[in-house]
């Protein structure tokens, strides 16, 4: 094989390589990210807060530093529309932990690692849409679009980002 072809096949493989880093992966600078969301609560859909699955629609948010401790407080939780959600009370996150916000009502728990939007309407379209994670700052922590039948291989309505 001629050395020129050998060097324009390897810089073609980068290239590709390159190509499949998600460009928001390096776009925002934050140690909570996405980590999956139930973007479709299982059963049929009700926003009843007496009887309804609100609560088994949830977006899980993880710190992914290995050393820093974040308070989540301030930071905002929104869609393509608008619906939005702030932290409002302090919820720490160590190092590799995670919280739920759940849709629904209930007690937020820093020992079970979830927090209650206390919201009984669905904010994640079962179709399609975007979620954006924004620091106290409101600088971008992180986004993620996405469309079921796109991402949601399997079919049971959740999602996972960053692993």
């Amino acid at each position: 094989m001629h050395k020129g072809h050998i060097a324009a096949v390897a810089a073609a493989g980068a290239l590709t390589v390159l190509a499949t880093i998600p460009a928001h992966a390096a776009e925002y600078s934050s140690a909570l990210k996405i980590k999956g969301v139930q973007y479709d609560a299982p059963g049929r859909d009700s926003n009843s807060c007496a009887t309804g699955n609100t609560d088994e629609e949830y977006l899980t948010i993880k710190n992914y530093s290995s050393s820093a401790t974040v308070n989540l407080k301030g930071y905002v939780v929104k869609d393509a529309t608008g619906n939005k959600f702030t932290f409002t009370k302090n919820h720490t996150l160590q190092p590799g932990d995670y919280v739920k916000l759940r849709g629904g009502r209930g007690t937020d728990s820093d020992a079970h690692n979830v927090v209650y939007r206390n919201n009984c309407n669905f904010i994640w379209n079962n179709d399609k849409d975007t979620i954006y994670l924004y620091k106290p700052s409101g600088a971008h922590a992180d986004t993620h679009a996405y469309t079921a039948s796109a991402n949601d291989r399997d079919g049971n309505g959740y999602i996972t980002y960053h692993g």
